[in-house]
């Protein structure tokens, strides 16, 4: 009985991510953890899981459709989707012209007045295109509101943007003024 990629991703992303205490993990401030840590804890939990090694989770990166972790000589972390308390630092980066946000049909009035806010989340994730968004809210409902996000006009009014990968970008918040619903 091996482990398959998914269910490596998954444990990987719940201690990185939500609950790295579980796993007797410190993150520093930037999101990063003992990658032998990690596996130690891992392998703990017996059956195929003590089979897990580093080239397990580079097998589990280089194979993920999405690029969700990190790893950087004896340290891994992951890139977004954080709900750990206190904030994983990020370097700010300038942001494509535009990006996009899928969910639900009820937020879409809440966003409208309020702009898109972090949630349960530290951060407000975006898309880089309309096709992604539309994975993402399709999540949320069978019929997500795709918003768009005028993130050049934003960020030049003060917005602070983070690349979190090739797909997913991160703000703090993005104000109702630079949003609109896609047609």
């Amino acid at each position: 009985m091996t482990v398959s990629d998914i269910e490596l991703s998954r444990a990987v992303s719940h201690a990185l991510r939500h609950e790295p205490w579980l796993y007797e993990l410190e993150l520093d401030e930037e999101g990063w953890a003992p990658v032998g840590q990690l596996l130690a804890v891992l392998r703990e939990q017996g059956g195929g899981w003590e089979s897990v090694d580093r080239g397990s989770l580079e097998r589990m990166l280089s194979t993920a459709t999405k690029r969700r972790h990190q790893l950087d000589g004896d340290r891994i972390r992951a890139l977004y989707g954080h709900s750990v308390p206190g904030r994983v630092r990020r370097l700010p980066a300038p942001p494509p012209a535009r990006l996009f946000h899928g969910t639900a049909p009820e937020s879409w009035a809440v966003i409208a007045a309020g702009g898109l806010l972090p949630m349960g989340r530290q951060y407000v994730h975006l898309s880089v295109d309309r096709e992604t968004a539309v994975l993402v809210g399709g999540r949320k409902s069978a019929h997500p509101v795709i918003v768009r996000v005028d993130a050049a006009a934003a960020a030049g009014d003060g917005v602070t943007f983070y690349e979190g990968n090739e797909l997913v970008w991160l703000a703090d918040r993005v104000p109702a003024r630079f949003v609109d619903v896609v047609e």
